[in-house]
């Protein structure tokens, strides 16, 4: 039966695994057998699908290998090595048919062998063949009989197997588990994440203690990162971070954990988890993903600029495409508006590599590709539509729309062919379409820039000329006279955009040229000006050396604040800082101390702010008095904590307990605490309580409450402690604050010999949470 044996092929020892794999005939039929062994029994698996064909065998080890298993394949299986925590997974794949042999009897040792099923074994075969197993042959039995061992001795003593330390028989249970692990991953592969949760839950509850639980916890907060569920997110990540903080996955839980915080506003456990990230997985794909919601927190945060460095970090650091295509987004996205330009030059680069990315975002990219063309950047908002149209087909109910779209902003673009192109589609697609009229008409005037009646005709003819006599004194003609009609029009932003092609005419044939651009770039500043368009604004005060008159001063200003443009906005603040008319200056020194606190040049925000105080004066219903909180929050940015408080009396002066200052009066905490003056703390622990109480909002809860309550025991005031202490009872907290609150509550009630409801309070701190040090503290007074 045996024909020939090809020699071993390969041989393995990972701890004591050994792996080994043989190549055979058997009739002229090829077939591979891979040997497994331990010094200790393990599992293997059969998983079959609907046809009970065997489509993969999974092997569970208790322990890591010595070193790392590469991947093995020949013409039968495929075997792969996965690691999980402390588990270390074999798979095996078929290519052809594969079949599961356990070897539990040593023909040189056992005197019996007998057909049984096994799930565990030191040793197992793993057997692949083409069609007919090989060297195994069954004979039929009928269903109703006795399986008799078959005996190689004749004197035998009794056997009885595995024992518990009780004496009782082990018991191996089926690893039903596996199964449901990988369907698990399978649903959220597909998406279906509802699905994916609901059978986590089910295989935490079969088997709680399932080899696999770091990965379902690590597959529950993914879920929930994409069901937006970001508290449950904060929850079970604190969980995965606790109790797997060796995890090759820690990088990815970090990233989600630190986006979840950011999400639900919890900046300061953000930036936490975001540090973590950053400076312990730097070079992880994850961190590359930690740097693009780094760049979403700051940016939903007013921090444009700060932003844009997270996500051009994540865009210069990454090789994936799916990394660089979202930072790509994200820097087109915040560009737009402000620097359109940069933003089409990301869209090119998500063009080129990812194009499907923006139907995967539909919704955000049909905002952006409509802001592009409002600011006439057609080709850009073209390139986006039929980004989106490759990845539909007509039979979706938007294609009609992706399709006009893209063929008339074509149109308006310098792509003439192609919008020629995409015009005619949509007129063989749609000859009865909504829009075909429009189109049509487009189709017909590509080649002509219509404006009205009195000037169709020169402005038409000056194209044709421009474009059948190009670099000749014919076109040049056309060129000149073309700007100098746009120029009568107000048409400024068509001279700016045609600068290039009417600066390089001849200056002694056409000697106005630069006065026409110059005349045309004040004019539309002032129109963008009038417009608040304040991107056009910033650009043309960028590019061009013009003066406006005074009264443009506000305009620019405020947009070169709007825009991020910090430089333009001091030079207007500095331009007018020194007004002799008194209320301008106070209104412009006021502007300064806001541009220069905003690009944190403190000393100098400082200083001006002292400045507009002194034109102030005594005078308490200033506009400008929001300059107190300027003063007060650059001083503690350059840590001169001793001048905070008399800035801080100021502002409760004029503006009480107001919600805004609640963070300064938090400061001024923090200041009292450093200083050990309990009589600043409470002043303003009392204030925090009283803003918190009127807003009814807990933010700063419960460390103004903890640290108030210090101050009081500090000073023996037992009562106002425990006033301070029972007003957490109605704000929600932590199970670890609660059980930190319940035990200083007992502890001031022991204090004023209220020992009955000191042992209550007590009892509660051990019930929030029995694992936290304030509950061993409980039990310890209990036990007093």
């Amino acid at each position: 039966m045996l024909q020939w044996i090809l020699f071993l092929l390969f041989s393995f020892n990972l701890f004591a695994l050994e792996i080994s794999i043989d190549s055979a005939k058997d009739e002229f039929q090829k077939y591979s057998t891979l040997y497994l062994k331990d010094s200790k029994p393990f599992v293997c698996q059969e998983i079959k699908n609907e046809f009970e064909t065997v489509t993969e065998i999974l092997c569970a080890f208790p322990k890591r290998p010595s070193e790392h298993l590469k991947t093995i394949t020949n013409d039968f299986f495929i075997v792969q090595s996965i690691l999980k925590d402390d588990t270390f997974f074999l798979s095996i794949k078929p290519l052809a048919k594969i079949k599961l042999l356990g070897e539990i009897f040593n023909l040189t040792k056992d005197d019996s062998v007998y057909d049984v099923h096994i799930d565990i074994s030191k040793e197992w075969i793993v057997l692949g063949y083409k069609e007919d197993i090989p060297l195994i042959y069954k004979d039929k039995h009928p269903e109703i009989g006795i399986n008799f061992p078959f005996y190689m001795d004749k004197d035998k003593l009794p056997y009885v197997g595995s024992l518990d330390i009780k004496g009782n028989p082990v018991h191996i249970k089926r690893v039903g588990d596996v199964k449901e692990y990988i369907k698990i991953k399978s649903y959220y592969e597909k998406k279906q994440y509802e699905r994916a949760l609901d059978a986590i839950e089910e295989v935490l509850r079969e088997y709680p203690n399932t080899l696999f639980k770091a990965e379902l916890i690590y597959y529950k907060i993914k879920v929930y990162s994409k069901l937006k569920d970001y508290d449950n997110v904060v929850s079970e990540s604190k969980v995965y971070l606790r109790d797997y903080s060796a995890n090759e996955n820690i990088p990815e839980v970090l990233a989600l954990v630190s986006h979840a915080y950011a999400n639900i506003g919890m900046i300061t456990d953000a930036e936490y988890f975001f540090d973590r990230l950053f400076s312990e997985h730097e070079n992880s794909i994850f961190t590359k993903w930690g740097y693009i919601y780094m760049g979403e927190m700051l940016e939903s945060s007013g921090g444009a600029s700060k932003a844009s460095t997270y996500y051009l970090k994540a865009l210069n650091e990454t090789k994936s495409v799916d990394v660089a295509s979202s930072a790509a987004y994200h820097l087109a996205n915040l560009n737009l508006g402000m620097n359109s330009k940069e933003s089409e030059k990301y869209i090119e680069k998500i063009v080129a590599v990812k194009p499907d990315y923006f139907k995967e975002h539909l919704t955000s990219s049909n905002r952006m590709m409509n802001a592009l063309a409002d600011e006439e950047r057609f080709k850009s908002a073209a390139l986006i539509a039929g980004a989106i149209l490759d990845e539909i087909d007509p039979t979706y109910d938007e294609y009609e729309m992706y399709l006009r779209d893209k063929a008339l902003w074509l149109s308006k673009s310098n792509e003439k062919q192609e919008a020629l192109q995409a015009l005619n589609r949509y007129i063989k697609e749609f000859p009865d379409g909504d829009s075909i009229h429009e189109v049509e008409l487009a189709k017909d005037a590509l080649f002509f820039d219509a404006l009205d009646v009195n000037t169709t005709a020169r402005l038409a003819e000056y194209d044709k000329l421009i474009e059948e006599y190009p670099h000749d004194t014919i076109g040049n003609r056309a060129i000149y006279e073309r700007a100098k009609l746009w120029l009568e029009l107000d048409e400024f932003s068509k001279i700016i955009t045609n600068k290039e092609q009417l600066l390089e005419l001849d200056a002694e044939v056409y000697p106005q040229k630069e006065d026409i651009v110059t005349q045309g770039a004040i004019g539309l500043m002032e129109a963008s000006l009038k417009n608040k368009a304040c991107h056009e604004v910033i650009v043309i005060a960028n590019d061009y050396n013009i003066t406006l008159s005074n009264s443009w001063d506000d305009g620019i200003y405020e947009c070169a604040m709007k825009g991020g443009d910090f430089q333009l906005a001091k030079k207007m603040a500095t331009k007018n800082v020194k007004s002799p008319n008194i209320e301008l200056r106070k209104k412009w020194l006021y502007r300064y101390v806001q541009v220069d606190f905003a690009i944190g040049n403190y000393s100098d925000s400082i200083a001006a702010s002292k400045d507009l105080i002194t034109l102030i004066g005594d005078e308490t219903s200033s506009q400008y008095n929001d300059v107190y909180r300027y003063l007060f929050d650059a001083y503690n940015r350059v840590e001169e904590t001793d001048k905070l408080l008399g800035v801080i009396e100021k502002i409760e002066i004029l503006f009480g307990e107001d919600y805004k200052d609640i963070e300064r009066y938090i400061t001024m905490m923090s200041v009292g605490s450093q200083n050990h003056d309990d009589n600043m703390v409470i002043k303003y622990g009392t204030k925090v309580m009283d803003i918190q109480k009127k807003s009814t909002s807990y933010a700063q809860s419960p460390y103004v409450e903890f640290t108030l309550y210090q101050s009081y025991i500090n000073q023996e005031n037992y009562n106002l402690a425990l006033y301070v202490i029972e007003s957490l009872n109605d704000v929600q907290l932590q199970k670890v604050d609660r059980g930190r609150q319940k035990y200083l509550l007992g502890s001031v009630l022991a204090k004023l010999w209220r020992d009955d409801e000191a042992k209550i309070a007590y009892k509660e701190a051990i019930e929030a949470d029995a694992d936290s040090p304030w509950a061993s503290l409980a039990k310890s007074a209990l036990n007093l």
